[in-house]
């Protein structure tokens, strides 16, 4: 029950579903990224151009150039007005980046190297996932983009509870990897994808491999059971019970049926045959 994304899941879906990252021309230019500017038969004037910290470049023959808040087509444009200015006649001029580091994302939680990453063109929850190694086993089915409120994008990450204006989108992971690309919300600068780790109950009595696991919203009595590996010999499907702690704090035992369904917190008991 317990969903898992692997680094070659993410990439055959990404390939299948023709979504690999590509550069957006509405990328918006920001300090410390860095350009890659190609001015058609012209070699001199082509190669990387660091974003310096006041949004602007040093550009061969025109000086600085201010690009800080420009998309990269804008860029191109104001290149190609100023280097047609005097320089050059049509100048035919194409930007992209090299490296994104004026913007980035967060990624949190049940993942194998959470941590800070840039925002790479038209980046999704999917390609975030991959950056960050891929979901643990523990990890939930559901995971969250926490994101900040306009103009309050700080430093650090945004958990669900500390921004009070933050808007909070939920992503279904099985239905990610089932293909559903809906689920595959696009990222933009200063989000947290928080992936919470995996709801359980625990099983025991007379069952194969007693103990705790991890399971999805709808998991029923029969499923939890066949994670702990079925019911034993001795054991009697007829006689399952679950003990789960009530609204006022008290812990009751109540007899249920193979098909209802389970609860974060319960415990799940299966008692000895009468004979």
């Amino acid at each position: 029950m317990m969903i898992r994304i692997s680094s070659l899941v993410v990439v055959m879906t990404l390939a299948i579903a023709g979504v690999l990252p590509a550069q957006q021309n509405d990328y918006i230019v920001g300090p410390q990224d860095v350009l890659t500017v190609t001015v058609y038969d012209q070699a001199d004037l082509t190669g990387k151009y660091p974003v310096d910290g006041d949004g602007t470049l040093t550009f061969p023959l025109i000086g600085r150039v201010k690009v800080g808040g420009l998309s990269l087509r804008g860029v191109e444009a104001e290149l190609k007005k100023q280097l047609a200015n005097g320089y050059l006649k049509n100048p035919q001029v194409s930007v992209a980046v090299e490296q994104f580091k004026s913007q980035r994302i967060f990624v949190m939680g049940e993942v194998r190297a959470p941590g800070t990453y840039p925002l790479s063109g038209d980046m999704t929850v999917i390609e975030a996932l991959a950056r960050a190694g891929s979901t643990t086993n523990d990890a939930a089915e559901e995971v969250m983009i926490v994101r900040p409120s306009a103009g309050a994008a700080g430093t650090g990450p945004v958990m669900p509870d500390q921004q009070k204006d933050a808007t909070v989108i939920r992503v279904n992971v099985r239905d990610l990897q089932a293909g559903k690309l809906s689920q595959n919300v696009g990222l933009r600068d200063g989000d947290t994808l928080v992936v919470p780790r995996a709801q359980s109950v625990f099983v025991f009595g007379q069952v194969k491999t007693p103990g705790a696991y991890s399971i999805t919203h709808g998991t029923t009595v029969l499923q939890a059971l066949s994670l702990a590996g079925g019911v034993t010999d001795r054991g009697s499907t007829g006689r399952v019970y679950i003990v789960r702690t009530e609204a006022d704090g008290k812990k009751r035992e109540t007899k249920v049926k193979l098909t209802d369904a389970v609860q974060p917190g319960d415990t799940l008991v299966v008692k000895e045959r009468f004979f």
